[in-house]
């Protein structure tokens, strides 16, 4: 039942509010369960709480702005009235998180829910369980059920919620499991935000700056252990520097981890088993047919894989198959942009395209002829890393927008309003109809 209470913005305040408490007051609880789910050392793990402070600061700034009605020109036909935009709740909304980075990507989708003046039930995944579980207590301290309530549980209670009526689906995670919400969904035409992932390629061409190109490949792989969305998923790169590019990597990982990058306090963990025999079977492949240029120890006890390096002939190759969410990092070689835009184009829509070097006239090509979620030229992931820039996926890397404005969009009515007073009623509109063709020609021209 509609009550309107939510749609004051005493209301969403008190619940942003509620969200920084969380943070403010729990900021160790946070680092110590990802640190048990994924191994992530401090400062990777604090980049969730950023992102949510980072998205928090932009809702608490531009809220009021975002609930005003937008006013609409009317023509001189339709005078006097007066036209606007109303974004209203939908309702009661459901946001089921991902396991890669299950704090945030579980919380910022809530932050543009409740700034929209929703209620919210909450699926955090159960892959991530002690993240999960403290979700679920810290949403239990700070907020009231019919607020905002937890559910957590394995894919069966995923798959329960998602046969109840809710007024909007939020999902991020793998595409398979997105086609089955959206099956889902569709039987009461709910509307649903994906955020998928995809083969997300980074071009290197030949006057880019290798050192710096060099470092931010790898942190962006390396990131997570390579298990963020938006990782480069494999590097195109022009001949006459592939060596070259090649020396700076191996230099890189070296200097970020170590002689020993398994033993390193600065790179994440493998999620399970489950994940792990999948890259270690993709990395043993390679390994066999003398692929792997550089990297690639594992830890089967603790579910490690450094870096690796793999030099790639053939596009169909296995590693090149399915995203690979992982720190493997195959390299193919490239004649030049043009080369790289048609495989790019044969392939899925993907959530990222990344360019380093290249000219602006070069720069525009890759918008022009490629379609994606997002584009960064000379870096990785950092696009993601700005709330004021709407993010998501295109085809199969996704549907929907969040972040910012975009993410309080994604969760409101933009209900369409016009007032009319009663004093001109002009008789012409009415039937019998005597108003000719000519005149209404000019009137609404």
């Amino acid at each position: 039942m509609i009550t309107g209470s939510s749609h004051s913005l005493k209301w969403r305040r008190l619940q942003l509010k509620r969200i920084e408490d969380i943070l403010n007051f729990h900021e160790n609880e946070i680092l110590q369960a990802l640190s048990s789910d994924l191994g992530k050392p401090p400062t990777e793990a604090f980049f969730e709480v950023i992102a949510l402070r980072q998205e928090l600061k932009l809702a608490q700034k531009n809220l009021a702005q975002w609930i005003k009605p937008k006013k609409v020109p009317v023509p001189m036909s339709l005078k006097p009235s007066e036209a606007f935009i109303q974004n209203e709740p939908l309702g009661c909304v459901l946001i089921i998180g991902p396991w890669n980075y299950p704090f945030s990507l579980t919380l910022q989708p809530l932050i543009s829910a409740l700034a929209a003046g929703n209620t919210v039930v909450l699926k955090p995944s159960e892959h991530a369980p002690a993240t999960s579980k403290l979700i679920e207590t810290l949403i239990a301290k700070h907020f009231p059920k019919e607020v905002v309530r937890v559910f957590t549980g394995d894919g069966l209670v995923a798959q329960a919620l998602i046969e109840k009526s809710f007024d909007h689906i939020f999902f991020t995670g793998g595409g398979e499991i997105g086609k089955k919400i959206m099956l889902s969904a569709s039987k009461d035409l709910t509307p649903v935000t994906l955020e998928l992932g995809g083969k997300s390629p980074a071009i290197v061409l030949q006057d880019a700056d290798l050192e710096v190109t060099a470092r931010r490949l790898i942190w962006g792989k390396a990131l997570n252990a390579g298990q963020t969305c938006i990782a480069p998923n494999h590097l195109l790169v022009e001949e006459k520097i592939k060596p070259l590019l090649i020396i700076e990597l191996k230099r890189v990982i070296q200097e970020f981890f170590g002689s020993n990058p398994l033993a390193s306090i600065n790179l994440a963990n493998i999620i399970n088993d489950h994940h792990f025999k999948r890259l270690y079977n993709l990395l043993e492949s390679a390994r066999i047919s003398n692929q792997i240029l550089f990297g690639g120890d594992v830890d089967k006890l603790q579910n490690r894989i450094s870096p690796a390096l793999i030099d790639i002939q053939d596009k169909d190759d296995p590693l090149l198959a399915e995203e690979i969410f992982g720190p493997l990092i195959p390299i193919l070689t490239i004649d030049n942009l043009d080369t790289a835009l048609m495989q790019i184009r044969q392939q899925p829509k993907p959530l990222a395209i990344y360019m380093f070097g290249g000219s602006t006239k070069e720069q525009n090509k890759v918008l022009e002829r490629t379609s994606s979620g997002g584009v960064c030229f000379n870096d990785v992931i950092v696009q993601a890393g700005l709330p004021e820039l709407p993010f998501g996926g295109v085809g199969a890397s996704g549907m929907g927008r969040y972040h910012g404005k975009a993410g309080f969009e994604t969760f409101s009515n933009q209900k369409s309003v016009v007032k009319r007073p009663f004093w001109l009623d002009l008789k012409f509109r009415y039937p019998p109809y005597k108003l000719k063709i000519s005149v209404l020609k000019n009137l609404f021209k």
